[in-house]
């Protein structure tokens, strides 16, 4: 139940005497780029904690998911996809009138997750590293459409998903370095593709934190219904 919002929390804290003048521009892209990897790895390591707790109650769990050797590294979309549907099923077992596009709370998930960004960049000096890329987000709060996450039995839906894909593709860039040896700048067809202004560090940002909130809420309520089984 740690929220992943803590590592921007803690950034925004350590990057208040820096300042925000010109100077601080070269050590944007070193600062937000360590702390997007720092995210990664949390919400992977939150995903494997969910799937260890969801085994420790459920046998056959622990076989299909440990037993067979299905359990991955918890990084790609499909990995966190399966545990999505994971906990939705280990869910339904206890309450079956569980409809997860209507108890998750998604606005509340959508609202949370969209203002902690503006109101962690817009009130502390990080704004500065981006500042038009967070004006632009700032003024789209529909990019995380309640319509495009959490329905059924699909995490997240064509428009999320393409933004998450983004996201992973920018983590692989960072991860294996891969950026050492292409160019250091986007091409003239990337730049005039309708999404490329979603590539940015404030859109993978709350991609990562919308996924953390979705899960946090469904683990809490499968803590729930557990508990309420085994009175």
């Amino acid at each position: 139940m740690s929220p992943i919002t803590s590592i921007l929390q803690e950034v925004a804290y350590a990057h208040a005497g820096i300042g925000n003048g010109i100077e601080t521009y070269p050590l944007s892209e070193y600062i937000m780029q360590s702390v997007f990897l720092r995210m990664t790895g949390f919400q992977e390591q939150k995903m494997k904690c969910i799937c260890w707790d969801v085994a420790t109650n459920d046998y056959k769990y622990r076989y299909e998911k440990f037993g067979k050797g299905k359990m991955g590294e918890c990084s790609h979309y499909d990995e966190k996809s399966e545990i999505y549907k994971d906990l939705i099923k280990q869910i339904k077992k206890h309450r079956l009138s569980f409809d997860v596009s209507i108890d998750l709370g998604k606005n509340k998930v959508k609202t949370d997750t969209f203002d902690f960004i503006k109101n962690t960049f817009s009130t502390s000096n990080l704004s500065a590293c981006d500042q038009r890329n967070l004006r632009e987000f700032i003024k789209e709060p529909n990019i995380l459409d309640t319509g495009q996450f959490a329905a059924g039995n699909t995490l997240l839906q064509t428009s999320l998903h393409k933004k998450y894909t983004q996201m992973y593709e920018h983590r692989n860039r960072c991860a294996h370095n891969t950026q050492s040896y292409q160019e250091n700048l986007p091409t003239l067809k990337t730049l005039v593709d309708a999404d490329y202004k979603y590539d940015n560090y404030f859109v993978r940002f709350a991609i990562l934190i919308l996924l953390d909130n979705i899960f946090m809420e469904l683990y809490n309520i499968y803590v729930e219904v557990v508990e309420e089984n085994f009175v």
